[in-house]
Order: structure tokens, then sequence, then C-alpha cells
């Protein structure tokens, strides 16, 4: 029985899905915006979201839990200096998961998972950012 047990397990071993959420919490904070399965993007929000709080403090101690969790080190410098200054006064809730539907081959319910409130810093084709 499963009582109290937290957590997907998305039919994989504990190391597979470690580094999975990892993955999936790298290309978030990365592009800003990715879209994944259901399943996925919920338990994404549950991984990524005490990261988020941990660079809003932007100490020592945090930094370091979070390479714990994300072992590049040039995108836990991006979530510390773009995405945890960007949600300094919000409380909770970075992450907004929207459902776009089922996929074509296998039926699979597939959604977008953003942060909050931030737009994307990729400038369209063509042009430069500034």
């Amino acid at each position: 029985m499963r009582h109290n047990k937290i957590g997907r397990k998305l039919g994989r071993k504990t190391a597979h899905r470690k580094a999975l959420m990892s993955n999936l919490a790298s290309a978030l904070i990365t592009h800003k915006k990715i879209k994944t399965t259901d399943p996925k993007a919920k338990e994404l929000r549950m991984f990524i979201e005490p990261l988020v709080t941990y660079a809003k403090k932007g100490d020592v101690h945090s930094r370091r839990q979070v390479i714990k969790k994300i072992r590049h080190k040039t995108i836990v410098r991006e979530l510390f200096d773009i995405v945890g200054p960007a949600f300094t006064d919000r409380k909770g809730g970075y992450t907004r998961i929207t459902k776009l539907g089922f996929r074509d081959n296998d039926c699979a319910p597939i959604s977008i998972i953003e942060f909050v409130d931030m737009v994307s810093e990729v400038a369209p084709q063509g042009e430069t950012k500034e």
C-alpha cells in the first residue's frame, strides 16, 4: 500500500527519475517554458519551486543546496541571477501548468509548464537583444 507516499514514480528507477527532474528543471530555467507530459509537469513543479525559493535567498548555503539537485553551474548561476530576483516579492506559486490536450501517437496528456510573470529572454529570429 502507498499510504502517505508522495510523488510519482513515472515508470523509472530512482536514479533515472532524479536525472529526469534535473534535466527538466535545467530546460525550464534556460527556456522559461517547456512542453512535456502532464504527470512530468506536476512532478517538476514540486521539484523546481523549492529551488526558486533558495534562489530568492541567494546565500552560499542556498546555492550549495541547489547545486546538489542541478549539477550545471551555469544554469544555477542563471537561476540565482535572473529567475530568483524576478520573484522577490512573490511568496510561492512560481510556475503555471497549462493543459494542451493529448499527443497524437499515444494519447498522453500534454502540458506546458512555465514561470509565472516572466517574459522569455529569447529574441525572435533576425533581431538582437539590446
